[in-house]
């Protein structure tokens, strides 16, 4: 077990020191995600808890809803949740997002988010972590937005970090479900350089056209770009 600090140091995480660790993809779903104080949001495959304790940070008052298939991690997520404060505004219901049962019990909630396993099939890492965090293994895309939009109100959001090779892929699967309005963000390595992760972002019953918005460089010169400092230690939001 190794503790890590994301946010300048104003989320503390603790982590298991084999398998796939939280990093940048967390941060930047969490600052793409348009919650208000008061809202109840949720996560989807939370994993330790990084994004939505980024997403607390953030936007103080919020109630989190998080979902986790595996057990040891989902008690990690229980145990960061607590270590930050916020043990009395974060559930995490151990469950997987394609099964029905999950989806007729989750709350109503104002914003949902996931940061999906992302690949289909193919050749897969051996360390079982980080093979469920990466590859779809029985619940496909479009059970993660079908069980979004079973939470998600009328007019809320659905936010999704994806490799860009798969953004047409979640744009279909969340309009399926019911999202509409779609945000599309790239996120450059650096000014210049295609693409390797985007941001998705959709509102339940959204009829307005697509979008796709300014993209973010993640670095410049040999560290970080401003605009992805800003977001990765001072919290900035992401506007998707």
């Amino acid at each position: 077990m190794r503790e890590d600090a994301l946010l300048g140091g104003r989320v503390r995480l603790r982590q298991f020191a084999a398998g796939l660790r939280a990093g940048h993809d967390a941060v930047l779903l969490a600052a793409a995600v348009p919650a208000r104080a008061g809202d109840r949001v949720l996560e989807l495959g939370c994993g330790s808890g990084a994004a939505f304790l980024c997403l607390a940070a953030r936007v103080p008052g919020i109630e989190v809803v998080a979902v986790e298939r595996d057990a040891a991690l989902a008690d990690l997520a229980r145990e960061n949740a607590a270590l930050n404060g916020l043990g009395g505004r974060v559930t995490v219901i151990t469950g997987d997002v394609a099964d029905p049962a999950l989806r007729r019990a989750l709350p109503r909630c104002a914003q949902g988010f996931a940061n999906p396993p992302y690949w289909e099939g193919g050749s897969a890492p051996p360390a079982a972590l980080r093979r469920a965090a990466t590859h779809e293994a029985g619940a496909t895309l479009g059970d993660w937005a079908a069980t979004l939009a079973a939470a998600v109100g009328h007019r809320g959001g659905a936010t999704l970090v994806l490799p860009a090779a798969r953004f047409a892929d979640g744009l279909a699967a969340l309009g399926a479900a019911g999202f509409g309005s779609p945000a599309l963000l790239p996120l450059w390595p650096r000014a210049g350089v295609a693409a390797k992760r985007v941001l998705l972002g959709a509102r339940r019953g959204g009829r307005g056209p697509g979008r796709v918005l300014p993209g973010l460089a993640l670095h410049e010169g040999p560290g970080a770009s401003p605009a992805a400092t800003a977001i990765l230690r001072d919290a900035a939001p992401l506007p998707v």
